[in-house]
């Protein structure tokens, strides 16, 4: 058998060696083109883009949260600040299972459970995110313990931090209002106002009264730190600095002095006051009661005190002087009496006989005056001092409804005032093509007549029937009501004081404001419906008196406050400037379900007028709602 040999090709062979080498030398030129490529794009296409992502990684911006600025009284008196304390916070990314954290930490420091509630609805809030705080106002001691113990709680600190503090939390509740933890509805409005970079590091924004309306102005601005981190993200050092801008000082126009007394005069009363200084339109007191304490708010209130200030029939949270809204009742008077002599109509000599009721003509129906027999023969002057509804009916039915509409909307009735505070509603008075509009009905003339007395479809807040009574006393002159007296700048510490503002001028006789000014004198004195509020007052005060329904007694039918339920009694207002030669102060006084206006009303006005005028401390009045009997009325008794 034949052995097979195999016959080499050097030439063949070194042909095929060359030609991988070219193929390789080939790929490897691609690949170093390809890479060379990349190079280029990444160091000199792209230089910008990844030099910006390199300083990134590299330098944090952090921002710095302005001082908030601080809310004083008229004369300084601090109703807004910031105070240092010491707060416990939990990281949830870098603690173990909060809740066996919380339950470990309640061994040294003391936890309630509503501290408990509050922290799990903030981490929710904040899913878990950032640090939350599940206790503030640490003490000393309890800071203490807890530094002895800190090694055992990874991700829980104690931090110090600035908390806004309302000294006069209740009485100062709902004209300096709170501030509180940013939401989502905040972010989502701050957004859309472009205002969320200047919010960055900020956990808190003004929700309500002057916290809320003046945000802007007491917010700040936000500052800036250029930090440089390690690759752990931890900062080495500051590389830039940019101040944070604090917020500005604000004074408001409101006597801390005076709404403490007018809260104090109150005592158990809900109800509201508003106090004016009629030549400038500043708010010397607002108070709505009952008040709440707004510091419960600051860091989130907790579900206790949440259920329990919605869930009160009392209605803390309401407030009665800028949202209240009740029929006037007989405070308005002195304006039906202006518009008589202002149309013609009546002179302050035009007497009417008062039986104890007035009828339209043709009609059986009585629309009843507050004494049932009557006042016999009424002029102007007598029909302010004893409050005489009759009197007020036939006027009424004189005017007719869209004159007085008219007329009062001049005195503000049925708009809003325009007061820096945010959430004011305008109240009512009718006219026919209101009644058209809104009910696609005729206007009747029995509406006609008891509007003449204040009831009906009338409804009012506190603030501006004291508007009304300021303007009044101010000779027709409406100065715009507000709160904001004067502004710090925090850079260049300069005080800039707010212009008083005239919204219109009413023209009308001396005179005829004269005229009715004497007789509202006449109602502080003997024989007046205020005439025990009014005793031995150290200057002239002008007021009337005023008690409105809150619901209705059919005729033949009488009212009893003690046979009645407190929520349905009739409410007591008042009305009066002092003193009444050259006002000082203009006040409005409405005390829900309490009863007349000339024994309830009156005398915590007299209270508020005493301590602004003379200084005299105020006492809680007393309640005599039930010890007061009633009378055979429809409307209205004073």
């Amino acid at each position: 058998m034949k052995k097979r040999v195999s016959l080499r090709n050097p030439q063949q062979e070194r042909w095929d060696f060359q030609f991988r080498i070219k193929i390789l030398v080939g790929v490897i030129a691609v690949l170093c083109l390809v890479l060379l490529i990349r190079l280029f794009w990444l160091q000199v296409v792209s230089y910008g883009y990844y030099h910006t992502l390199a300083e990134a990684n590299r330098i944090s911006i952090v921002p710095v949260v302005p001082n908030r600025g601080n809310i004083f009284d008229r004369n300084g008196v601090i109703l807004a600040n910031n105070t240092p304390t010491y707060t416990l916070e939990i990281n949830p990314k870098e603690s173990a299972p909060v809740d066996q954290v919380i339950e470990q930490l309640s061994h040294i420091i003391s936890i309630t459970p509503s501290d408990k509630k509050l922290f799990h609805k903030l981490n929710e809030e904040s899913h878990g995110l950032a640090p939350v705080a599940i206790r503030s106002r640490l003490t000393e001691e309890e800071i203490a313990r807890f530094s002895v113990h800190r090694y055992a709680f990874p991700g829980v600190n104690v931090e110090s931090r600035l908390i806004r503090n309302y000294p006069l939390a209740e009485a100062t509740s709902h004209v300096v209002g709170y501030i509180s933890r940013i939401n989502q509805n905040d972010l989502d409005r701050l957004d859309d106002e472009d205002k969320l970079d200047a919010y960055r590091g900020t956990n808190h924004i003004g929700k309500l009264g002057i916290e809320a309306h003046y945000e802007s102005l007491l917010h700040g601005t936000t500052g800036s730190e250029q930090v440089e981190t390690d690759s752990s993200g931890h900062g080495v050092r500051t590389l830039s600095y940019s101040a944070p801008v604090a917020g500005t000082d604000l004074y408001l126009t409101i006597d801390a002095k005076l709404q403490l007394a007018a809260e104090k005069a109150f005592g158990d009363h809900r109800g509201a006051l508003v106090a004016i200084d009629p030549k400038t339109g500043e708010i010397l007191a607002f108070v709505s009661q009952p008040g709440f304490d707004t510091n419960l708010f600051v860091d989130g209130i907790d579900q206790e005190h949440w259920t329990e200030l919605n869930d009160s029939p009392n209605k803390p949270l309401n407030d009665r002087a800028l949202r209240g809204q009740y029929p006037p009742g007989s405070t308005i008077k002195p304006l039906m009496a202006l518009l008589a002599l202002n149309s013609g109509v009546r002179n302050a000599d035009t007497k009417i006989s008062d039986p104890g009721y007035y009828a339209l003509p043709g009609s059986t129906h009585h629309y009843r005056d507050w004494r049932p027999q009557g006042h016999g023969l009424v002029d102007m002057f007598l029909s302010i001092v004893q409050s005489c509804d009759t009197y007020y009916y036939s006027l009424a039915n004189q005017l007719g409804i869209d004159r007085m509409h008219d007329f009062f909307n001049h005195f503000g009735f049925g708009k809003k005032t325009g007061i820096d505070l945010d959430g004011e509603v305008s109240g009512l008075y009718p006219s026919t093509a209101w009644k058209r509009k809104r009910y696609h009905q005729d206007w009747y003339t029995g509406e006609t007549v008891i509007s003449g007395i204040g009831q009906g479809y009338i409804l009012v807040t506190p603030l501006q029937l004291a508007n009304a009574i300021a303007t009044f006393a101010n000779h027709g002159v409406m100065m715009r009501p507000h709160l904001l007296k004067s502004m710090r700048n925090p850079q260049n510490n300069t005080l800039t004081a707010i212009q008083p503002e005239v919204v219109a001028t009413i023209p009308e006789s001396d005179e005829h404001f004269n005229i009715i000014r004497d007789a509202m004198v006449a109602v502080m004195k003997p024989g007046g419906t205020a005439a025990i509020a009014g005793a031995k007052a150290g200057y002239l005060i002008a007021g009337k008196t005023g008690t409105a329904q809150v619901i209705g007694v059919k005729q033949g039918q009488k009212y009893n406050a003690g046979q009645t339920s407190e929520f349905h009694r009739d409410h007591a207002l008042f009305v009066a400037f002092a003193p009444a030669d050259a006002p000082k102060i203009a006040v409005a006084v409405l005390v829900e379900n309490g009863g007349h206006g000339g024994s309830t009303a009156a005398p915590i006005a007299r209270q508020v007028m005493d301590n602004y005028l003379l200084g005299l401390p105020t006492t809680a009045i007393k309640d005599d709602t039930q010890a007061k009997d009633t009378t055979d009325q429809e409307a209205s008794h004073d």
